[in-house]
């Protein structure tokens, strides 16, 4: 047979907490203050370029993924991983049929297309000249964080990583924006390669 509780037994915990907060400790039962992340310090920003030609080209291209041991191909902008309408994969949105703007094209043409989308989303997974605290290349990493799509590179050394892990690094100067001209040196001045190192 059980006893209904005493008044006093709901009373006890509200005044604990009460005393807490008047110790300067704040009550277990408000919600934790507001959390401020810091300003950006330098408003850099990433190559578009590169972005465009090489990292680009590491989210749409079939890699192999280890999920606990089982091995399947897959892109990071596909269905069930970062598609922009079918995918499950958090905050990063990816348009797998992006295509590059057209050479010729201004920059406000060049921001109203699905290639952009996927620059600028991507850019929510990485801290601007922190390549090791950027999400873009710590999940697919397994690295410190839990990716549901498994392991994808399989080392910081893997092309890909260094590909992302380059382009984060090498923030535009100060002063230009993400189609800034010294992009130009983050490629192969005789092949035109995406630069790694």
């Amino acid at each position: 047979m059980s006893r209904p509780l005493s008044p006093a037994a709901f009373l006890l915990p509200l005044l604990a907490a009460a005393a807490l907060a008047a110790c300067g400790g704040g009550s277990p039962l408000d919600n934790p203050p507001t959390l401020v992340n810091p300003a950006g310090s330098t408003g850099q920003k990433l190559s578009y370029a590169y972005f465009e030609r090489c990292v680009n080209t590491v989210l749409k291209t079939p890699l192999q993924i280890n999920i606990n041991g089982a091995i399947s191909t897959n892109t990071c902008a596909s269905a069930g991983c970062h598609d922009n309408t079918t995918g499950t994969g958090g905050a990063l949105r990816l348009l797998q049929a992006a295509a590059p703007a057209a050479p010729a094209a201004t920059p406000t043409e060049v921001r109203a297309t699905d290639m952009y989308k996927n620059y600028y989303s991507s850019l929510g997974e990485t801290v601007v000249g922190g390549p090791d605290d950027s999400r873009l290349l710590n999940k697919p990493l397994v690295r410190g964080v839990l990716h549901g799509g498994g392991l994808i590179f399989d080392s910081v050394d893997s092309a890909e990583a260094k590909v992302i892990r380059y382009w984060i690094s090498r923030p535009m100067p100060q002063g230009q924006d993400e189609f800034g001209s010294a992009a130009a040196s983050m490629f192969d001045t005789t092949t035109g390669a995406c630069k790694v190192e």
